[in-house]
C-alpha cells in the first residue's frame, strides 16, 4: 500500500510502499478513502507536536473509510461499514489501523469527504460547549477568533444550541463570515472597547477562546457572574496569566480544554460527540466547508496549503476506492 511517512526526526515526509498491516486484539483496518489535513500534522512533521508517535509513522489525523477486519476478539463495526474517527496518525495511505472503539458508524447521507472534514474543527467546539460549558439555551456565548478554523465551528454550533452568539473577529470580511454562520451580533477585533461593547450587550454568559491575549483580557472583565471561559488555544502567541482572586471576586470558572486528551481518559465522550455531529450534518444542520480536494500523491501539496494560509476551509486528502 502506499503511505505518506514521516522516516526520521527533521526529514520531510514522503510516499512510500508498505505492506497492509493486520489488526491486532482492539484494532480495526481501515479501507481509507479520505483524510483531512490539521495544522497539527505540520507540527507533527517537524517533531513540535504535543504527542509525538515512534518514526517512522503515516501522517493524518482525520479518517473516513470502509472497515476491512477487525483484530482477534475485538468488537466494532463489521467488515464493509463506513466509518469515520480521529485516528491521530495513520490516515495518509491506503490503509490503516486504528483503535476499534473510536470508529462511528456513518449515516448514509455523509460521504466520506464531509466524514473526513468534521471530527477535529467540530468535535472541538462540540465537546467544548455542550461537555465542557454546558451552554444552555438564551446564554450569550462570546466566541474570539469568530472566522477561524474552530472559531467559525463555534458560532454554528452555539447557534445551533440556541445561544445568543456574538462573533468577534478582525474586520468586516471576516466577521460577515461568522455573521453569515449564525453570529447574532458582531465586534470588530481592532476595537479598543471590546469589553465596553460585551458588557453593552448585557456580558457574556460563556466565552470561547482560541486567541489569548488582549481579546482573553477584554472579554474575561466582561464576564457574567457564573459565566464560563473555555481556554481552546493561544493563536495570538499570548498567553494570558489569570488572577486567582479575580475568579473568587467575579465568581467565574476558567475551563482548561484539549479535545485530544479525553481520547485516553474518556474517549467515549468524543465518539458520542462524532454520532451527534455526524447526524446533524445528515440531517444538513451543518455543513463542513471544504475549500480543496486532492489525491494521495499531491499530500504535500495539502501540507502547503496549510502552512501558507492559502485555504480557504478544510483541505482533504483522498484515496481511490478500493478495487
Amino acid at each position: 500500500m502506499r503511505a505518506f511517512t514521516v522516516p526520521a526526526p527533521d526529514t520531510d515526509p514522503a510516499m512510500t510502499e508498505l505492506e497492509v498491516p493486520r489488526p491486532g486484539p482492539g484494532e480495526i483496518l481501515v479501507r481509507n478513502a479520505c483524510c483531512g489535513l490539521n495544522f497539527a500534522d505540520l507540527l507533527m512533521m517537524r517533531g513540535k507536536y504535543q504527542e509525538m508517535p515512534e518514526h517512522p509513522f503515516v501522517l493524518g489525523m482525520e479518517i473516513a473509510g470502509t472497515v476491512e477486519a477487525l483484530g482477534p476478539g475485538t468488537e466494532g463495526p463489521p467488515p464493509g461499514s463506513r466509518v469515520a474517527l480521529f485516528g491521530g496518525r495513520g490516515g495518509l495511505a491506503d490503509y490503516g489501523l486504528f483503535p476499534a472503539d473510536r470508529a462511528v458508524v456513518l449515516p448514509d447521507q455523509i460521504d466520506f469527504a464531509t466524514a473526513a472534514a468534521l471530527p477535529v474543527a467540530y468535535g472541538t467546539s462540540h465537546v467544548a460547549l455542550d461537555h465542557k460549558a454546558r451552554l444552555r439555551r438564551g446564554e450569550t456565548l462570546v466566541v474570539l477568533g469568530a472566522a477561524g478554523g474552530v472559531g467559525l465551528t463555534a458560532v454554528e454550533l452555539g447557534h445551533l444550541m440556541g445561544a445568543r452568539v456574538v462573533a468577534i473577529a478582525r474586520g468586516e470580511a471576516k466577521l460577515e463570515i461568522a455573521r453569515q454562520a449564525g453570529a447574532d451580533h458582531l465586534i470588530d477585533a481592532r476595537s479598543s472597547d471590546i469589553r465596553d461593547q460585551i458588557k453593552a450587550l448585557g456580558g457574556a454568559d460563556v466565552v470561547y477562546d482560541a486567541v489569548g491575549g488582549d481579546l482573553f483580557r477584554a472579554a474575561f472583565r466582561a464576564m457574567k457572574p457564573e459565566g464560563r471561559i473555555l481556554v481552546i488555544g493561544h493563536a495570538s502567541g499570548d498567553v494570558p496569566q489569570i488572577p486567582a482572586n479575580h475568579l473568587l471576586v467575579k465568581n467565574v470558572d476558567v475551563l482548561g480544554f484539549y479535545w485530544g486528551g479525553y481520547l485516553r481518559f474518556r474517549p467515549e465522550v468524543i465518539t458520542d460527540s462524532l454520532a451527534t455531529l455526524f447526524d446533524w450534518a445528515a440531517q444538513g444542520r451543518i455543513r463542513p466547508h471544504i475549500s480543496h480536494t486532492l489525491p494521495l500523491e499531491r499530500a504535500a501539496e495539502g501540507l502547503e496549503l496549510l502552512r501558507s494560509r492559502a485555504s480557504t476551509g478544510k483541505v482533504v486528502i483522498t484515496m481511490p476506492p478500493a478495487p
